[in-house]
């Protein structure tokens, strides 16, 4: 399998929280980041830890469809990684 790569947040930029969803098949990982960008404050940044393949298109799809920002994600061997930003005034 190729390595997927995107730019993450700027480095010396800790996110706000942390989800470990390594080990959880879809939808499992989606519904977790979704969980953690709704106790965050707006503007505040989530990571995303994934090892199923299909978060990969999952995230992706869901920023796209949300008022949410994809600010970066990239693969790193088996383990996928998301930074979401929450999206201000909540999101749709």
């Amino acid at each position: 399998m190729s390595e997927h790569t995107q730019s993450g947040p700027a480095a010396g930029n800790p996110p706000d929280a942390l989800v470990d969803a390594c080990g959880l098949a879809c939808p499992m990982p989606l519904l977790k980041a979704k969980q953690s960008l709704a106790r965050l404050a707006d503007g505040q940044l989530v990571e995303v830890r994934a090892t199923d393949a299909g978060s990969w298109r999952d995230m992706a799809s869901f920023t796209a469809l949300s008022d949410h920002v994809l600010e970066g994600r990239e693969q790193r061997g088996d383990v996928y990684y998301y930074w979401i930003r929450k999206a201000p005034g909540g999101a749709r």
